[in-house]
Order: structure tokens, then sequence, then C-alpha cells
């Protein structure tokens, strides 16, 4: 009978699951009562569908004994069948509740080692995810070695023994929950901003953060010194030379006006009239070296501050380049008080035992004298004594009343022109003049072999009067430098001297 070849051959519905070593399915399955429940739908209806056909032939009906017979094997297949099913399904079950266990176990590793990972990203936190190798496939990025059983970390695309992922600026190891990175280096916090937060110069802490949470300092434009912005309202003094903020571990001599002088410009500083003297002579003699040789001698004298101002308010003409005057070209006849010997260092860097005299100035000619500053360095003292001579020549020279955009620019040309003869020539830059030894004497012009330092003071001098923003010093001598380097020096005085004007 072909409904009961379809009993013992089994349905062509069923769909068998099958374990593979690992003891996981690797076929989508359903349980075992619900085939089960199946196979004996399909085998009633079998029985129906023979009872059924049998009738629509024609056929005789079968007697008692042979559907006694038929209904008896029926029935010993059904039995036969549910005994089969009995012995399967505690099988089954068994099988799939230790699927399901092992599952259940691979979750919850997975959960737990995802619990180590929290990195940061270009110096941010974010939220890592998690990736899962197959145990016995781990390698580690840090040692290139498998990781078997026990703790590792997921992170930066890449799993790590504990041990091997570390900080890229103290080789520790990372246990963080949260770390930085730059570029594809990871580091721990504190190293990360230990290397690449910014610190101020001046008190040596992290400079804080604004308002709005962002990293906010100033910078010297010159020397780069990078520092809180709050130092520019605790009034941090400055050097008087340099304009560097003085440092937390750093002092610097405070002279008797009240300025403060680094000890790195107080190397070459020039601190009396007396010890100025060679260096007058050396811009003098470079005025000559231009054909414009001064022929009176005019008397130059180092001041203090409170002299010079007093001077400058005696003056009626001249232009004078505020807030401070650090050099004056007088034209009227004055007492000056004058620094006579050099002050000697007491304790706590400050100035003691400076003598100074008044010195009567009588006019002889256009130009009385020249004052200059006391206690800066050579180079800067140089450059103002050059600006102050083009002031005496122009006056000698009869040129007339000029403007004060090209007389002070053509001085600060002068004045550029000296420091660049400085820095550049053999003389001033690399050879020691006869005068100067080891340790100069105060007599000396402190002129010899420059410092790294002395040489980036003069650029820095350089600099500052190129990018000064003043009408005068700053427009005057960028259009007087434009005009001597179009023209030359002679044809540009000779066309002042005619028109009043830069040509």
């Amino acid at each position: 009978m072909s409904w009961l070849a379809k009993v013992f051959k089994g349905s062509s519905h069923r769909d068998h699951g099958r374990y593979t070593d690992d003891q996981v399915w690797d076929r989508a399955h359903s349980s075992t009562d619900e085939w089960a429940d199946i196979e004996k739908e399909e085998l009633e209806c079998a029985l129906a569908i023979s009872l059924s056909e049998q009738d629509q032939k024609g056929k005789k009906v079968i007697d008692d004994d042979s559907q006694s017979e038929e209904n008896e094997h029926l029935a010993e297949a059904i039995s036969e069948e549910d005994e089969h099913l009995a012995e399967v399904k505690p099988e089954e079950d068994e099988h799939v509740a230790k699927a399901q266990l092992e599952e259940d176990e691979q979750l919850a590793r997975a959960l737990q080692e995802s619990v180590y990972m929290d990195p940061y990203n270009n110096g941010n936190i974010f939220q890592s995810y998690p990736f899962f190798s197959p145990p016995g496939y781990r390698i580690c990025a840090g040692c290139n070695t498998e990781i078997f059983n026990g703790r590792y970390l997921s992170c930066m695309d890449a799993v790590w023994h504990p041990e091997c992922f570390r900080c890229q600026a103290c080789n520790l190891p990372i246990n963080d929950h949260e770390f930085s990175m730059s570029g594809k280096r990871p580091y721990h916090k504190s190293c990360y901003k230990e290397q690449n937060h910014p610190k101020c110069d001046v008190c040596k802490n992290f400079i804080p953060t604004n308002s709005a949470g962002l990293i906010e300092y100033r910078a010297h434009p010159f020397w780069m010194q990078k520092y809180c912005p709050s130092h520019e309202r605790d009034r941090t003094p400055r050097c008087c030379s340099c304009e560097r903020m003085e440092t937390k571990d750093s002092k610097y001599l405070l002279l008797d006006d009240g300025r403060k002088l680094c000890l790195e410009c107080l190397d070459s500083a020039v601190m009396d009239t007396h010890e100025c003297q060679p260096l007058y002579l050396e811009i003098q003699d470079f005025y000559e070296g231009l054909h414009m040789k001064v022929e009176q001698q005019i008397p130059m004298l180092l001041v203090e501050r409170q002299a010079l101002n007093e001077a400058m308010e005696g003056e009626k003409n001249g232009h004078h380049h505020m807030p401070e005057t650090r050099g004056l070209c007088l034209s009227e006849e004055q007492t000056v008080t004058t620094i006579s010997r050099w002050p000697r260092f007491g304790a706590g860097y400050q100035i003691i035992d400076m003598i100074t005299e008044p010195k009567r100035l009588i006019r002889h000619c256009e130009v009385t004298a020249i004052l200059i500053l006391y206690g800066l360095p050579r180079l800067l003292t140089g450059s103002i004594l050059a600006h102050e001579m083009m002031h005496a020549w122009l006056r000698l020279k009869g040129y007339p009343n000029l403007s004060p955009e090209v007389e002070e620019g053509i001085c600060q040309v002068l004045a550029h022109m000296w420091l660049d003869s400085e820095i550049y020539s053999a003389s001033g830059s690399d050879v020691a003049s006869s005068s100067s030894s080891s340790s100069p004497s105060p007599s000396s012009s402190k002129k010899g072999k420059r410092s790294d330092f002395e040489k980036k003071l003069g650029e820095f001098f350089k600099h500052q009067i190129e990018t000064d923003t003043s009408a005068a010093y700053g427009d005057g001598f960028r259009m007087g430098n434009q005009a001597v380097l179009k023209y030359g020096l002679r044809r540009t005085l000779d066309h002042i001297r005619m028109t009043g004007s830069f040509p």
C-alpha cells in the first residue's frame, strides 16, 4: 500500500538539523515536538486517502478479518513510530539544551571581555566596539603572539595582551579605562597631557582652558614665549630690552629707575658714559664709511630714564617715540644728570653705588648732545646711537624741517643698516676686537665674538624696527627702506633735501 510505504519511509517534508564538532546548529531547526505532530497528522491523512481511493474504484468491501488484519498492521506502525519518537525526543532535547548553553557561555564571555575597552581617539574619549575572534586565533598586536585563555584588550582595531598595550611616552602598560592617542600611538592621559598640553613659560603650569573649554594663551611674536593671558594683567615684569617676561625660575636685575633687565641682556649691557665711548666711536666710523662723517664733536651721555624724560620736556623741537624714549638728540642748552661710574650689583640683583653727576651742555652748533638710556645691551645701545646720530647729521647738514615720517623713517633706516653690519660682518660677528678680553672691562665697548643669544638679540632689534606699527617710526622706516633699496642712500638723501619726502 502506497500510504503504508510513506509511513515507513517517513515524511518528505522533515528537515533534520545537524551539529558541528562544536555542538552548534549549522542550520535552522524546529523542535522535536513540532515535527512529531506533523508525522501523526500525515499518517492519519494517508489512511483517509487510501480508504477514499478504494471506495471510488468500486472495490469490494474488505471482510472483517482482512480489515482487522490491516488495522492491526496500522496500529503496529503507529506504535513503532511513537516508540521511535519517544526514544529520539530526550536525546534531541539534550542536544538543543547543550547548544543553547554553549551560546550563552560565549555571550557571557564576550560581555565580560568588552568591559576592558574604552579608548581615546585623537585625544578624545570614544565608545569602543568589541569584535570577537574564535578562540585560538587571537594574535596580540603588541608582541605578535597568540592570545590564549585569559584577559585581553580589544581596541584600536586589534587585540592585545594587557601587558603589551603600553604608553608610548613612559612605556608602562595602560590599565585605565580611558587613554589618549596621537596618530596611532596610545598614551596615558597624564603622559599625553604632559607632552601635548602647552605649559606657560612664565609660571611653568599647564595653561588653563577658558570659559569655552579651549586652551587660550599669548605668545611673543619673535621669541614665541607662551604664557597665560592672566600674566598680562598681574604685572609680571618684562625685560626692558628683549621684552621677554620674567619666569618663575629666573630673576631679573632691578634697575634704579624701575626697569628690569634679564641676565642674558645684562651680559652685554652698557652701564655708564665712559663704557659707551668706544661704541660711540664705532658709530662715527660707520657713518664715515658711508661718506657721512660728522665733523663736529658732539657730546654723548648715558643717563637714567628720569633725566631723559626731563631733557625731552626741555627740548623745543624733535620727534620722540612714545610711550618710552630711549635716546634723544638735543639742540637746546640744558643741564643733564649723567652716569659717570658703572654701578655694582647687590643682593637680590639690585643696583647699588651708582654715581651720577650734573653736566652743563653748551650749544656750539645745531646739536648740543646725544643722550642714551643706560643699562641696555650693546647692540640696542648702538642702534639707538645710530638713530640719534642721523638726527644730528641731518641738522648739521642743513636739512629743512622734515615730517616725522621722513625724519624718523630715515633715522630708523640707518639704525637698521648698522645692526645689519654688526650681525653679518666678520668683525662684528666672528672676530673679537683687540679691546675685548675673556672678561670685558668697563672701559671696553663689549664688542667681541657674538654669543648665539646676542646674535638672536640683534635679529630681534631688527624685527622691532621692521614691524613697528607707528606711523612715524614704522611706516616711515618701510617707505625709507624701500627708497634706499631702489635708489641707494645718497640719491634718497638728495631727494629728501630737495623735496622733503622720499623718492
